[in-house]
């Protein structure tokens, strides 16, 4: 909600040719309690005035000579590009209403002035400028919002990833084919990636165990697999992993971190 204070502080431009307009709608608003009133009647000075101070509203008249109110819209739109454009069109000709509310006016009023029409479309024009430009910051700070707690959830995830190589031989990340996508660490290596004769190696009951939980999508804590090496030893590998979905709820594959702990299981 808007507070009383913040409508008759709003910035106000009046552009009119005749001055006689111009102090009329001068002395109308500082009567209705308006604080910040500038006015000129060069149209031509509107444009470098608006990219200046961003007035809350322009009361244009649309009939002035070198440059109409018409053109003075046109130059404003390269200014509130995509934007709100603030401006209250004053005319004496009904046909230029509705072409004025089609080159971008908000509203109008008609000459001659019925004063409390005109007190009562500028005070609701105002109100609904003001809760855009509200509505604008928030969604600005919003989006800050959410820029910073993605920042920080990246550099969470980056921490939580380098603790997590430290306190592992490897680790690694795959697709919902089982295909490698992320890894650091010798996974090759420890895994056998690559090597003709490894499925003969591996401790087939034990395989077919790990094979069945990640089959069935099911998270691992410590699970110890074995195989034989060619100089004929065992050796003892320790794996965690966890399966990945994406905000669908959709299976993408699995993560984890594995340990060779056949030095530890010799020694026991």
């Amino acid at each position: 909600m808007l507070q009383a204070t913040e409508i008759l502080n709003a910035s106000i431009l009046i552009v009119d040719d005749q001055e006689a307009n111009v102090m009329l709608l001068e002395q109308v608003l500082r009567n209705a309690g308006y604080t910040r009133i500038t006015s000129t009647m060069d149209p031509q000075a509107v444009h470098a005035l608006h990219q200046q101070h961003r007035y809350d509203l322009i009361l244009l008249d649309l009939q002035m000579p070198e440059m109409d109110g018409f053109e003075v819209m046109e130059g404003l739109r390269d200014i509130e590009a995509g934007s709100y454009l603030p401006v209250l069109v004053i005319t004496a000709q009904p046909g230029h209403k509705l072409r004025a509310l089609q080159a971008g006016a908000k509203d109008f009023v008609s000459k001659p002035f019925d004063l409390v029409e005109v007190k009562t479309r500028i005070h609701n024009m105002l109100e609904v400028r003001l809760l855009y430009q509200k509505l604008a910051e928030y969604n600005k700070s919003l989006e800050q919002m959410v820029e910073e707690r993605t920042a920080e959830l990246r550099e969470s995830e980056a921490r939580f990833q380098r603790f997590t190589e430290l306190s592992s031989d490897w680790y690694w990340e795959q697709d919902a084919q089982g295909k490698l996508t992320r890894f650091s660490g010798p996974v090759a290596e420890m895994l056998g990636i690559g090597s003709e004769d490894e499925p003969q190696r591996w401790n087939a009951t034990e395989r077919a165990l790990l094979d069945a939980k990640i089959a069935a999508r099911e998270p691992f804590l410590d699970f110890i697999y074995s195989r034989a090496n060619l100089d004929g030893s065992t050796q003892y590998l320790q794996v965690s992993g966890e399966p990945m979905f994406d905000n669908g709820s959709r299976f993408i594959g699995y993560r984890g971190i594995g340990l060779d702990v056949t030095e530890r299981l010799r020694g026991a």
